[in-house]
């Protein structure tokens, strides 16, 4: 059924531009007009309302909800020996399935139509499982098969069971530990496994190695990769990133609560790199894009380089994270033929109204509680009651640990 989103103030991002008393058109799930007097069979009444792409979340360990704010005063050392490596010992797919829908009901919730899940699959089952959680969110995703899968870890045939569970609004990736973390003989192992089944290939970074180098004398640096973090990379090594049109996910408000190094966004866009912004994990910062957003914009103006607008975040949001994610031909804007991933913000709530610069305030002074409504590929999203059971789950892990 065709549905038309009427006289609303939209904000589209390629490039950024905003259109009063504006109508999008929906149909079989894409965008199929933006204009005025647009008719289609169901009309939504959007005055007063922004309409807007979804956001993409580029990194995000979906699961770790069941452990909220855990971390929240810890540094990426502690997270790692009294959370991470502990609790990946006994978390099970069950685990994994709950953690799942719950981490993307969340991202529905605030507006994030699009995240990738960095997830925790030793065995295919798990991978089943996280999957299974994803769908039953309704976010769009991108499950990345992986940390940790490495060596004697890695079973190129679980991996390509996995790979075949991508369908619908859910995508597969490989999440492997990656030349940060591993010999490089095992990451050529993996990135080649990930080439040969078409998969797109999601890592943290970190150090003040060269990675890039190292994966470009193999012929590893290419275009299908997402790095995540790399605050200790020289710029030399972000601009090989950039040459090879790869992607990289920051997660502002994270990095400086662990102290992972300096602000990134503005060294990655004075040196040309797409970059998408993140949440990471919720066991240390809140899980919505507005306050990655202004995380992203603070820090921005923490350190020096170019100058980064309102704007800019916002791109880096929406198109730019889909483009550092391999999805902006599908994704991140409102152009016709991609898939209808909307938000609709009330802009007559309080913290919204007498605005006179829309793309600052959604950057700025929106929150979670401005969102409406959210369509991912043209169908609105319903929260469910999930509590019980994301109690009951994380209270039996926490007993486990």
């Amino acid at each position: 059924m065709d549905v038309v989103l009427r006289n609303a103030l939209v904000i589209d991002t390629d490039p950024v531009t905003i259109r009063p008393g504006t109508d999008v058109l929906i149909s079989d799930g894409r965008i199929a007009a933006v204009g005025a007097g647009l008719t289609a069979g169901t009309v939504i009444d959007c005055t007063d309302r922004i309409v807007l792409p979804g956001f993409v979340d580029t990194h995000r360990h979906l699961w770790q909800g069941l452990m909220r704010s855990f971390c929240a005063d810890m540094t990426l050392r502690e997270y790692l020996d009294k959370l991470l490596w502990p609790i990946q010992r006994v978390l099970t797919p069950e685990d994994l399935e709950i953690g799942n829908l719950a981490g993307g009901l969340e991202c529905l919730a605030s507006g994030v139509t699009t995240v990738l899940d960095y997830s925790f699959s030793p065995t295919f089952e798990h991978a089943e499982a996280a999957v299974r959680g994803l769908r039953a969110s309704g976010v769009r995703a991108m499950h990345g098969y992986g940390q940790p899968v490495e060596a004697s870890g890695m079973v190129a045939e679980d991996v390509t069971r996995a790979a075949a569970l991508a369908g619908g609004v859910v995508e597969v990736a490989l999440a492997p530990l990656g030349p940060s973390f591993s010999d490089m003989a095992v990451v050529e192992e993996v990135w080649r496994l990930a080439s040969s089944l078409g998969l797109r290939v999601m890592v943290h970074i970190a150090g003040q190695e060269k990675p890039m180098t190292a994966l470009r004398e193999r012929g590893l640096l290419h275009s299908e990769i997402t790095f995540v973090h790399g605050n200790g990379l020289p710029d030399g090594e972000l601009e090989l990133v950039a040459e090879a049109g790869a992607g990289v996910s920051i997660a502002p408000g994270l990095e400086a609560l662990m102290g992972h190094g300096g602000p990134m966004v503005r060294r990655t866009r004075g040196l040309g790199v797409l970059t998408g912004l993140a949440t990471d994990t919720v066991t240390a910062v809140a899980g919505d894009m507005f306050s990655v957003m202004r995380a992203t914009l603070l820090s921005a103006h923490m350190s020096e380089g170019v100058h980064v607008t309102p704007a800019d975040v916002l791109r880096m949001a929406t198109i730019e994270g889909a483009a550092a994610a391999g999805m902006a031909d599908r994704i991140g804007s409102l152009g016709v033929g991609k898939h209808a991933d909307l938000v609709v913000l009330r802009a007559n709530d309080i913290n919204l109204v007498g605005t006179h610069d829309p793309v600052a305030a959604v950057v700025t002074a929106a929150h979670p509680g401005n969102v409406e409504k959210v369509f991912v590929g043209g169908a609105e999203v319903r929260q469910q009651d999930v509590a019980g059971a994301v109690r009951a789950t994380a209270a039996s892990l926490v007993s486990r640990l």
